[in-house]
């Protein structure tokens, strides 16, 4: 896949490239026009992914690129906020939004100053939905000041933003002191609605609303009677809602007028992040609402690019779906029948390939050479993961500016350029919320969901949840990092987020008296699944060898080699084996004491430590060293590890009574999976 130049956003040209322009009439890296793909009716671009995928970024490159050359408006969608006041945005990043009102505002700031005509019809009514209760000061305060910038960035009006803030507050405050009922939210409305009428004029967006209500309305001011509905909450709010939708739509078509259609001169883009927020949901479902009427009243051709954590919706059956590269040449997409989510075109972003990554290990042409298997171990270790495949090259390439050796195996123990742990701040990114990353930290060395509530429990984690590993399943739930939690599988089912909590645990761990330490988890955890007898063997043995306890594990595997005959339980044996040498490595000094010596170990280096050992117990110890370490994901394959696996096992084969068949075929096939990094095969499964 091309590579864009200049570009950190490797793997995503088909969408930034050639659809979107095709979208806007714009070209993307170049101030010429394009052939548009669609006319009249445009799908709503839906970019979809989990934490790290590259949504937001997609949307500040097309901001960036795309800024100045047509009206553009850029806002987030948020949680709703305790804090009625809303903050400015810093400088470079999206304003955001927590409600439907806010997103309208925000768009109509962004995009008011390139239309010719303004917003006349959805302005007075974002003044009529937009009332306070009269007691409520910050309400109040954060309405106005909503005013001010609506005002400003139609044109309508001059000066300081918080001046006009505050001449709005005592003008509306001022009606209301003849008012009969002043406490009351229909009154400040009304006020409002008044005040706005004798500074504008509002004649048309009354009469354009009036058509909005049913017959028998006609006595009330409509400005007034969309205030009221929204306030009233259920179905009249959502029908007022819709009113704003509609009014907002029929602004932007009326800014194009025929000499602007004859002339192909750009519709608005609108990027917005993170629809699965309440507030991005609403504006999205009544947009694709009123553009899926049968005769809709305003054909505007609105770019809409929008970004949502996780999958498709559940109740977006007939959106249409295209992979990043068959958007390269046509969307596909066309509209099929009358359901809202017909509107919608999803692209899933995925994520890079082994050659996307490799152009971020060659940026700023390190000083001397890099290890040639970098973009290997990278793409093996994160699975093409964006954001910390980006991460790690970037701590990658400053470890070379000191010149400083990285190799595949210590990729986790980079550090960032301004010097912090790569994991730290791999993890902040991915789980923002503090506490729970804490919390999963510590509980992902757990094998399942249950091991991690009773060490949860043996911990005693502080929080407010009486469950605090249910407390952190439901906020992965939440962040879309997995759906619903088997209580058999991992509390954390992600392999990448997973390996980086286990070497964060591994990194901060400090052993003491607090059962915190490493070992001290890692022995509670072998109590546990030794406690479930067969069952948990395995579990308990992987534990010891992550506890640096690799002499027990080799006595009990050589005791069952030497003690077991029947033929069945040669899988089981395997089994242990295999999953035992899955086990996270202990902490090397300063944090802890273990050294890694598996390589030597395992090509027998140092059997003369073990000379007292029986020579089965002496194979089983250099097999154990060699698959633990050709078992790390992101390991470069050992050749001499690997053939050392198979020739451990064939040296065992003809000593086992009834396994000998069984050993030999794993002889046979670990070696080769070793090597292609697949599962090592268990023979009769």
């Amino acid at each position: 896949m091309h590579v864009s130049e200049g570009s950190p956003l490797h793997g995503r040209d088909p969408l930034l490239r050639s659809l979107v322009p095709r979208l806007t009439g714009l070209a993307y890296d170049e101030h010429s026009r394009t052939v548009r793909e669609h006319h009249g009716d445009l799908p709503v671009v839906l970019v979809t992914g989990h934490h790290g995928m590259g949504r937001s970024a997609v949307l500040e490159e097309l901001a960036a690129r795309y800024a100045g050359r047509l009206p553009l408006a850029h806002v987030r969608a948020v949680a709703a906020d305790s804090g009625a006041f809303p903050l400015a945005p810093v400088d470079g990043t999206a304003p955001t939004a927590s409600t439907l009102v806010e997103i309208l505002t925000e768009l109509v700031c962004g995009l008011a100053p390139e239309l010719r005509r303004g917003f006349p019809v959805l302005v007075p009514g974002l003044f009529a939905v937009s009332g306070w209760n009269h007691d409520n000061a910050d309400q109040r305060d954060a309405a106005c000041l909503r005013y001010a910038r609506l005002l400003l960035a139609c044109r309508l009006t001059g000066g300081d933003e918080n001046a006009l803030r505050h001449a709005w507050a005592t003008a509306v405050e001022s009606r209301l002191e003849g008012a009969d009922a002043p406490q009351s939210r229909d009154a400040v409305t009304a006020a409002v609605v008044a005040e706005y009428a004798g500074q504008y004029r509002a004649t048309a967006a009354q009469e354009w609303y009036r058509h909005r209500f049913p017959r028998g309305a006609e006595v009330h001011d409509p400005l007034v009677l969309l205030g009221e509905w929204f306030q009233q909450g259920g179905d009249f709010r959502h029908a007022a809602e819709q009113s704003l939708m509609a009014a907002f739509l029929h602004d932007v078509a009326a800014s194009y007028g025929r000499l602007q259609r004859w002339n192909r001169e750009p519709w608005p883009l609108i990027l917005l992040d993170d629809v699965h927020r309440a507030a991005g949901k609403d504006f999205l479902e009544l947009l694709l609402e009123h553009r899926a009427m049968p005769e809709r009243p305003d054909r505007e051709e609105l770019v809409v690019v929008a970004t949502r954590l996780g999958g498709l919706p559940e109740d977006a059956s007939a959106a249409i779906r295209r992979g990043l590269p068959e958007l390269v040449r046509s969307s596909g997409w066309e509209r099929r029948g009358l359901l809202p989510s017909a509107g919608l075109l999803a692209v899933p972003l995925t994520p890079l390939s082994r050659d996307d990554i490799l152009p971020l290990l060659v940026q700023d042409r390190p000083a001397r050479p890099l290890h040639p298997q970098l973009a290997t171990a990278v793409h093996s270790l994160t699975g093409g993961h964006p954001t910390v495949a980006t991460m790690l090259c970037a701590a990658v390439l400053a470890a070379a500016e000191q010149g400083r050796d990285v190799g595949p195996r210590n990729l986790l123990d980079l550090s960032t350029k301004d010097g912090r742990p790569v994991t730290e701040a791999v993890l902040e990114r991915l789980l923002p919320d503090r506490r729970q990353r804490d919390r999963l930290t510590v509980l992902s060395l757990a094998r399942d969901s249950t091991a991690a509530e009773a060490l949860a429990d043996h911990l005693r984690l502080q929080g407010p949840d009486q469950l605090p590993a249910n407390s952190a399943t439901d906020y992965l739930e939440e962040q879309q990092w997995q759906q619903l939690t088997d209580p058999d599988e991992p509390l954390v089912t992600d392999p990448l987020l997973r390996t980086l909590l286990v070497h964060e645990m591994r990194r901060t761990s400090r052993g003491g008296d607090d059962g915190r330490g490493w070992q001290e988890i890692h022995r509670f955890l072998q109590l546990h699944h030794a406690q479930r007898g067969e069952s948990g063997e395995a579990d308990a043995l992987r534990h010891m060898l992550a506890a640096g306890n690799a002499e027990t594990v080799v006595a009990t595997l050589a005791e069952e080699f030497q003690s077991e005959q029947d033929e069945q339980a040669a899988a089981h044996w395997l089994l242990c084996l295999r999953y035992s040498a899955t086990a996270p490595t202990p902490p090397t000094p300063p944090a802890g004491e273990w050294t890694d010596e598996r390589k030597q170990v395992a090509l027998g280096a140092h059997d003369r430590r073990y000379a007292n050992l029986h020579e089965i117990e002496r194979c089983v110890n250099r097999l154990l060293h060699a698959l633990w370490q050709v078992s790390e994901p992101h390991a470069e394959t050992d050749a001499d590890l690997c053939r050392a696996v198979g020739e451990e096992l064939a040296f065992l084969s003809p000593r086992h009574p009834s396994w000998h068949a069984a050993l030999g075929q794993a002889a046979r096939g670990w070696p080769t999976a070793a090597r292609q990094k697949r599962p090592l095969p268990i023979p009769g499964q």
